[in-house]
């Protein structure tokens, strides 16, 4: 599965099922932490390769978001200019998915010359239209920096009631979480040479999302309705209708963005939020000249888009908008799957104060990458706020990971590697009668029921639910062995116990299969051990035949040799949990924690004195 690699461009084939898969873009100038990376990246990862375990033509397209002023700020504290605030994080994003095993088709970037055509096309298509409009706004202008301020180069007073944080930004205070404009800000100041900027007047286009509306209501009704979006997608776009559509502004006072493409404003950029979802197409044309394929194909291409709950309205009201705007038969997103937020112990991940796991840490904790993806796929956000604790990814380890899933699978595998007189010299036996034995036609039948579910779940894109029914599957495998008691039966029947074997070597083949979308380092390394090319892992047969899970033991060839079994987990145990814990708890709590022991070893040295007095007086 080769994620980084550069095979021939797929394109949709007629009469298949063509699905587009994209992730929310990361922004360019921070290191991604697991709760970003479970709520765009992974998740989108995960259905990518469960369509392609289908046999479903899909392409995931991703890439980092490099344009706005988020960059510009990045770039003058780090003291370097956007395009190396850019190469950098981007090629520390890219090693992150790497390590992660995320498999895009293409990971690309919004700051290409092929973003800079797709957008300012598009804006010329709503130009033509009418969709766009000319209005002075009062921005605030730094007279020390000789320029305007966009939102992130100001910083100043929160206005909200109760709130009066001091460092709220100029498009929304971190603290209350109110989105705000530059001007509501109580003593606002630049940001880079910290004066008080004054309001003065600039011109700015707007994208006249009132007269839209009809369409985008239409379009909303129905789609919603056919791809079935997620609740918290559903609430957040009526929020916005019902709150009324105004017109949005699309231009910014930037030097680092797409050009406007227009003479009175050529000092002006595209606002990111409206250039960074055409970075999916952007990034597509990248991918392969005939991107309007996929992008220009609706009654073809199925659209699926994943993201964080703040990127709601931006896919489902300004996107949308931007694209009916054009007057093109644009591919539309058909489906939306949106994450909460996952927190870290007991508050937030943040990089500036060292809290929680970054994605570049996780490499350097020896916990296996499949571990992190199944742990974060456990705790997938799908409906409210989730948690990441140590402790508890400790406990989905031991006893969900090494004890159900790795126990049952090590089980059958060695004792199939038994040299004969012992079990089966790593030969798998034939079974004839399987299907009338009755302890293994009944897992037959609970083994299929299982798999439809986690049909219906993964076609839902409810990947939490896919991934608890496919350990279901390790459960009923467990629960097999020990009432069949094999171990028993090799002496006393040894025809039933091929059948048992044999059928729970079905298992193994299908629970790799079923498990490649959350875990594909497992798999690869189930498939070696079963002595099986991972290409052959599919959910039906050569027929396409989805009911093979309903009959396990015709799923393996007799006479087949596998390879040398190895245990695929190992326990974390307390004292790493310990030390993982506080390496992450964060740079104030390794102050407070060196603050703690200073204070010790002063009450410790002022003990010794005192010990040392009494002594002396006590000799005297």
């Amino acid at each position: 599965m080769g994620d980084f690699d550069r095979p021939v461009p797929k394109l949709p084939i007629p009469g298949k099922r063509n699905i587009l898969i994209t992730s929310a873009l990361p922004y360019v100038n921070n290191v991604p932490h697991l709760g970003n990376i479970i709520g765009c990246v992974l998740s989108a990862d995960v259905f990518a390769r469960y369509c392609r375990l289908r046999g479903y033509n899909a392409i995931y397209i991703c890439g980092t978001d490099e344009y706005g002023t988020a960059t510009e700020t990045k770039a003058m504290e780090e003291n370097s200019t956007p395009r190396q605030i850019c190469d950098k994080y981007h090629a520390i994003h890219r090693e992150v998915y790497k390590w992660f095993n995320i498999s895009f088709d293409e990971f690309g970037r919004t700051s290409s010359p092929q973003q800079t055509e797709v957008c300012q096309a598009i804006f010329k298509k709503l130009l033509d239209n009418n969709w766009l409009s000319e209005n002075t706004m009062k921005q605030l202008y730094c007279d020390t920096c000789e320029k305007f301020l966009a939102d992130r180069l100001v910083e100043g007073n929160c206005p909200t009631e109760g709130c009066n944080y001091d460092s709220a930004r100029g498009d929304q205070c971190e603290n209350c979480g109110k989105l705000l404009n530059p001007t509501e800000l109580i003593n606002p100041r630049c940001k880079q040479c910290k004066n008080t900027p004054r309001i003065r007047d600039t011109n700015h286009l707007f994208l006249e999302l009132p007269l839209l509306k009809d369409k985008l209501v239409s379009y909303i009704e129905s789609m919603s309705v056919a791809g079935s979006w997620s609740q918290n997608a559903i609430q957040t776009t009526n929020a916005w209708l019902k709150e009324g559509l105004k017109q949005r502004c699309i231009t910014r006072d930037l030097k680092w963005g797409v050009p406007v493409p227009l003479d009175e404003f050529k000092d002006k950029v595209f606002y990111v939020w409206f250039d960074a979802p055409i970075g999916y197409v952007s990034i597509t044309s990248c991918y392969t000249r005939d991107w309007e394929k996929w992008w220009k194909n609706p009654d073809n291409v199925e659209l699926y888009q994943f993201m964080g709950k703040d990127n709601v309205p931006f896919h489902t009201v300004m996107f949308p908008s931007t694209l009916i705007g054009t007057g093109e038969n644009w591919t539309m997103m058909k489906t939306i799957s949106v994450t909460e937020y996952l927190n870290y112990e007991a508050g937030k991940f943040s990089k500036s104060k060292g809290v929680g796991v970054f994605g570049n840490d996780a490499k350097d904790t020896n916990i296996p990458v499949e571990v992190w993806r199944y742990y974060l796929l456990t705790n997938r956000p799908e409906v409210s706020d989730t948690l990441f604790t140590w402790s508890d990814l400790q406990t989905k380890l031991n006893n969900e990971l090494l004890n159900n899933l790795g126990n049952f699978i090590n089980r059958v595998l060695s004792f199939l590697a038994k040299p004969t007189g012992l079990g089966y010299g790593s030969v798998i036996p034939d079974a004839p009668g399987a299907d009338s034995h009755p302890l293994t036609k009944k897992l037959g039948e609970e083994v299929g029921k299982y798999v439809e579910q986690y049909l219906e779940a993964m076609e839902k894109v409810k990947l939490k639910q896919g991934l608890k029914t496919a350990m279901s599957i390790s459960s009923e495998g467990n629960a097999y062995l020990q009432e069949s008691q094999f171990w028993k039966l090799y002496k006393e029947d040894q025809p039933s116990c091929s059948i048992v074997i044999k059928t729970s070597l079905g298992l193994v083949y299908l629970l790799a299969c079923l498990l490649e979308p959350f875990m594909p380092s497992f798999s690869v390394e189930v498939f070696k051990q079963l002595n099986l090319p991972l290409e052959q892992a599919s959910l039906c047969d050569e027929k396409g035949d989805m009911d093979r899970a309903k009959r396990p033991w015709d799923i393996l060839p007799a006479g087949h040799k596998i390879g040398t079994p190895e245990p695929l987990f190992k326990d974390l145990k307390d004292e790493e949990v310990e030390d993982y814990r506080r390496r992450f708890a964060g740079s104030q709590a390794d102050r407070l924690e060196r603050e703690e022991a200073e204070k010790a070893a002063k009450l410790a040295e002022q003990l010794k004195k005192k010990a040392s007095g009494c002594i002396l007086h006590a000799s005297s």
